[in-house]
């Protein structure tokens, strides 16, 4: 009787550890990040003010930003979506058969997963374009990719929603967002589990109203995300850029904004008739307060 020489895939020969490595990197860093990202973008719903000072705030690191992009998003992301489709296609779903809200929470888990990843690859190529040198720039930007400035970010992440008429970009982040959310909130429920901290059905029970409420919530403050960056029209964009583009020269003054021309979009005819109209405003506001100071000293006199 002749002994099978087929060996284990790499994935089964460590499974233990990479499910473990698996369940961390869902939460820290990518659920993390994910908490910090929705907050920032909410920021707008407050002022374009707080949230150009946020993305400032971020881009201060300079040379350090790529490695901690690369190290802290983008190659965990690989490694937990590369491990994640394993597990999906390895899932033995029995939802038809067994029609538990554990069985459909382990179903909905690997569903929002897919999800979240194909949302994910188009969220960055949309804002972001993926990499960044000049030629592969001039080809994407025509395609209304590559969007996102840094230093225009309320005006240039709030125009890109307004493709395809406006609906197609909005229904596609609601989705996907909260997609995302539900895969980090049941991700924490099941993590505990993986890493033995809730065992017992009275914990699991503990653990699973405390990741809904934490779900619930981050889904507000995503919402509102989503809401302050595609309910603009023309213009609020114009009038965001034209803040944005005063912060950025008051920036440079004060010197802590480099010199980026590739980070901000230049000038438009919107924008800079928005300008000389909130130019043309203060001066008439000006004017009437020195008249009005001319009129006191006369009834003095």
């Amino acid at each position: 009787m002749s002994q099978s020489t087929h060996e284990p895939s790499f994935f089964l020969r460590h499974e233990f550890l990479l499910r473990r490595l698996h369940s961390l990197t869902g939460i820290v860093p990518l659920g993390l990040y994910m908490c910090v990202h929705l907050t920032v973008n909410s920021s707008l719903l407050n002022s374009v003010q707080s949230f150009q000072g946020a993305v400032y705030g971020i881009h201060s690191l300079g040379r350090f930003l790529p490695i901690v992009e690369w190290g802290g998003i983008f190659l965990p992301l690989l490694f937990h979506a590369l491990f994640g489709v394993w597990i999906a296609k390895n899932a033995k779903l029995n939802t038809s058969q067994y029609k538990y809200t554990s069985n459909r929470r382990y179903s909905w888990q690997r569903w929002t997963g897919v999800i979240a990843l194909v949302y994910l690859f188009v969220h960055v190529l949309h804002l972001h374009g993926w990499f960044h040198f000049a030629p592969y720039l001039a080809v994407i930007e025509p395609m209304n990719f590559a969007q996102f400035k840094p230093y225009n970010a309320a005006s240039t992440m709030m125009s890109a929603m307004n493709d395809f008429g406006g609906f197609v970009w909005p229904a596609f982040y609601l989705v996907g967002m909260l997609c995302c959310v539900y895969h980090l909130a049941n991700g924490i429920w099941t993590a505990g589990i993986t890493w033995g901290l809730w065992l017992t059905p009275a914990a699991q029970r503990r653990a699973s109203i405390v990741s809904a409420a934490f779900g619930i919530g981050l889904a507000f403050v995503g919402t509102a995300a989503w809401y302050a960056a595609t309910s603009a029209g023309p213009e609020d964009i114009a009038r965001a850029k034209m803040i944005e583009d005063r912060m950025y020269q008051v920036g440079l003054d004060a010197g802590y904004v480099p010199v980026s021309e590739e980070k901000r979009t230049q000038p438009d005819e919107i924008s800079e008739q928005f300008e000389a109209e909130e130019a043309a405003e203060e001066q008439a506001i000006h004017e009437q307060l020195e008249n009005a100071g001319a009129e006191v000293l006369a009834d003095q006199e």
